[in-house]
């Protein structure tokens, strides 16, 4: 699934591709380590 990165603020939050929130993380590196563990099959 893709993902989009919106920084605001000074966090990150993260939508899915429909653009629904799916949650927010202090930086980009934090919110991609936590996609890992949402996506089983990468």
């Amino acid at each position: 699934m893709d993902y989009i990165f919106r920084n605001r603020n000074g966090h990150i939050e993260v939508y899915d591709a429909s653009g629904a929130f799916v949650f927010s993380a202090d930086s980009e590196r934090e919110a991609r380590e936590e996609l890992r563990h949402l996506s089983p099959h990468q």
